[in-house]
């Protein structure tokens, strides 16, 4: 009977309980505490709703969540709208520079929404270049693009390239020789597109539109700089919690659980959307770009080359103002000069550089070790607690960011756990809410291994985790690396967690480009955010470097 249970105790038992234990405590626990805090009376103790009958009761407060789902679905629409055809434009056609092109195109996701807003703000504010030209044209008053509109155009322009790089996978495995036929019976291109191709994509369709419907759900900074009167959830749960007057934690709590169960609800929504809509694709004649000719190959051209300057216009932008010259960083005064600069990097302690680089790098640590042991376990070692942990993992990227924020300060912030304050709960709120990237790309790279071939080592005498080390996991990486890659671009970018979490201390470079626009001292926010973009470029062209590919497929 003993001999039989140390069979049982494996490795990769005691590695699943502890990895579950880890999640429990810093994805469970926290959660927890903000469902109760939500429901009790701090004065009696006693279980109340009156801070959820707050919120429904008072039309400022529920008018938010309406403001809130209206620029998530507007913007996940227009997003998929971009993201589709670019894709399909991108795969069928020989566009001119398109290795270029998609490299822009995966720039322009790298780096943070509210950097977007910023930049628009520069071309389209009340004092923007564009906005000053066309009014003084055309003797119009336009105000800027601030409000539902700007937040919109901010959303869809940063979160088309995920659909693309998404369905622009997808289509590697789409069978050309299915248009061949429909085309032999007399469909259109366009009919062909409509009934064949987008059924066929539809489950990566829905996958990736999910996660722009998160990251624009969860987003704090956009409508913070750039919506003005038009506040969504992420914006009130902050100014509840961090409240000048001394924040209502309860009310903040409230509007937290409301959150979540409406990022859950569409979660599960878009499962079982996909699950219904699921085909295998084996490309036996995989789609071949072909050149086009006379209106249809200028459209083509066209289409692309606009969509991907737009979208990466506010990189463009932030890199070229970070080289004006100013008056102390508010107003450009005309030239160049390389103040902003010396007044970010030069001329006080700055150390919000290192911060992001030295929290980032233990971070994706964290998440790489974590994220390859979970999609191991979840796919080769399947039982209940790995399948438990499996979904558990994907609750941080489900669940906003200052959501996540506000519940580690609920959970660490006293005894027996005192981690506010501190640099390590910022790494462990970046890990758990990025580690998704690479646990998904991992499972993904696991599911293309044959088992046979771990059975042939170990039938050679190899133990399982010498198998695991010296074969699944060399065969595994260039997945894993395409996955770690979204979940350190995320992590050295992230905002809605980090503007909860940080301190004078520990204070990142998304924080301080944040806190410069702010302020209002563009030409520092601008020296910031290039130093961020270039930060995400040489990611990326290291990836790019590591693995031989020149795209992203995860």
């Amino acid at each position: 009977m003993m001999e039989r249970k140390n069979k049982t105790l494996t490795l990769w038992n005691v590695l699943s309980f502890w990895i579950f234990a880890f999640f429990a405590l810093f994805v469970l626990y926290p959660l927890v505490l903000v469902l109760y805090k939500s429901i009790m009376d701090p004065a009696s103790g006693s279980i109340t709703l009156e801070y959820f009958t707050r919120f429904f009761t008072k039309r400022f407060y529920w008018e938010t969540m309406v403001h809130s789902m209206e620029v998530t679905v507007v913007s996940t629409l227009f997003a998929a709208m971009l993201g589709l055809p670019m894709a399909y434009l991108m795969r069928s056609i020989k566009i001119r520079g398109s290795s270029f092109l998609n490299i822009l195109i995966v720039i322009s996701y790298l780096s943070p929404p509210f950097i977007g807003a910023y930049a628009w703000i520069q071309l389209l504010g009340r004092s923007g270049v564009v906005t000053n030209f066309f009014n003084e044209l055309l003797h119009t008053t336009f105000d800027g693009v601030y409000g539902f509109a700007g937040i919109v155009l901010v959303f869809t322009l940063q979160s088309f390239p995920l659909i693309y790089i998404f369905v622009s996978g997808a289509l590697k495995n789409f069978d050309n020789s299915l248009n061949e036929a429909a085309e032999s019976l007399g469909c259109s291109r366009f009919d062909r597109m409509r009934r064949i191709l987008v059924p066929l994509v539809l489950p990566t369709l829905l996958a990736s539109s999910m996660l722009v419907f998160m990251r624009v759900f969860a987003d704090f900074g956009t409508p913070m700089l750039i919506g003005e009167g038009f506040k969504t959830m992420p914006v009130l749960v902050y100014t509840s919690f961090m409240g000048e007057v001394g924040g209502d934690d309860g009310f903040a709590a409230a509007i937290c659980v409301i959150m979540i169960v409406l990022t859950v609800m569409m979660f599960f929504a878009q499962r079982y959307l996909a699950n219904r809509n699921t085909y295998t694709m084996t490309a036996l004649k995989p789609i071949i770009q072909e050149k086009a000719t006379g209106l249809r190959n200028f459209l083509a051209h066209g289409i692309v080359y606009l969509v991907t300057g737009l979208a990466v216009l506010p990189q463009a932008v932030v890199i070229y103002t970070s080289f004006l010259a100013s008056n102390g960083g508010q107003v450009f005064t005309g030239g160049y000069a390389l103040q902003s600069y010396e007044a970010t990097l030069f001329a006080k302690d700055n150390t919000v550089i290192w911060n992001t680089y030295y929290l980032g790098i233990v971070a994706i640590a964290i998440v790489l070790v974590l994220g390859v042991l979970i999609a191991y376990l979840s796919v080769r070692k399947k039982n209940v607690i790995n399948n438990i942990l499996d979904t558990l993992t994907m609750f941080p990227f489900i669940v906003p960011g200052s959501v996540l924020g506000i519940s580690f300060l609920f959970a660490f912030n006293s005894p027996p756990i005192v981690l506010s304050g501190t640099a390590l709960i910022m790494i462990i709120a970046f890990a758990i809410r990025r580690m998704p990237y690479t646990v998904r790309s991992s499972v993904t790279a696991l599911g293309q291994i044959s088992p046979s071939i771990e059975e042939a080592a170990i039938s050679l005498g190899a133990s399982d985790f010498t198998t695991f080390r010296k074969i699944t996991l060399p065969m595994m990486m260039p997945g894993v690396l395409a996955g770690a890659i979204m979940s350190w671009v995320t992590i050295i970018s992230e905002l809605s967690s980090s503007i909860i979490l940080y301190t004078t201390a520990n204070q990142t470079l998304t924080v301080s480009i944040y806190t410069e626009v702010i302020r209002g001292n563009y030409g520092n926010a601008s020296a910031y955010a290039t130093i961020l973009t270039l930060t995400s470029i040489i990611s990326l062209l290291i990836f790019f470097k590591l693995t031989g590919r020149r795209d992203i497929s995860i």
